[in-house]
């Protein structure tokens, strides 16, 4: 642990790339979740000069409860949980509309790139730090399913509770500061300010200019 509290989320990942330098090699990308992870992953992809993209998810919600997910999907990955009862056509209808959805941010985000290829890949995913952590579990889940030499975990923050959850769900979990007081993620920043789609733009397009 550094200390108790950071500046903002470009110290958090001026300070996370320094853990992350054995990883600076040309097999390893970076992929940062929306909207807060991506000020954190463009400082870890510029110190280590590694690619940089997205990960967008969307939970998969019940038809009598949308807050309760019954699976998660990325753009090229679903996991459905077991629910019987559920029409399977409700659930091939959600996945046609969330992948629009995910299609409609990556595009918003990258443009016309593809996403980049994580096979055989070493794969660091960041985001500015963990609450609950369901939403970055369900990203690795659907990772795995597509093959990469290695999954990476960098997070500033995160709850000391779920800490050994994700050091037993990745290769390699990087982190900063773990409390057993956590009350938020923005709790320990002194700037924690939302992040507005078109910085995530201004930032993707600097890593990755546009040929």
């Amino acid at each position: 642990m550094y200390k108790n509290k950071l500046k903002d989320r470009k110290e958090a990942g001026i300070l996370l790339s320094e853990k992350l330098k054995k990883n600076q090699d040309g097999n390893s990308i970076v992929l940062a979740i929306p909207r807060g992870g991506v000020p954190v992953g463009y400082e870890i992809a510029q110190k280590l000069h590694l690619p940089l993209d997205i990960i967008l998810s969307k939970k998969i919600g019940h038809p009598m409860n949308k807050e309760f997910a019954i699976g998660a999907m990325t753009i090229d990955t679903t996991i459905i949980d077991e629910h019987p009862g559920i029409p399977e056509q409700y659930i091939t209808d959600e996945i046609i509309r969330l992948k629009k959805l995910l299609r409609e941010k990556h595009q918003l985000y990258m443009g016309n790139r593809e996403p980049l290829a994580v096979k055989g890949k070493n794969v660091i995913v960041v985001d500015d730090g963990i609450a609950t952590g369901n939403t970055l579990l369900a990203c690795i889940s659907m990772l795995r399913k597509r093959k990469p030499a290695k999954i990476i975990v960098a997070v500033p923050v995160l709850p000391l509770d779920v800490l050994e959850i994700f050091k037993q769900q990745t290769d390699e979990f990087v982190y900063l500061i773990t409390s057993s007081n956590f009350r938020s993620v923005g709790a320990f920043y002194d700037q924690f300010y939302q992040v507005e789609d078109d910085e995530v733009i201004q930032m993707l397009r600097i890593i990755n200019p546009i040929a």
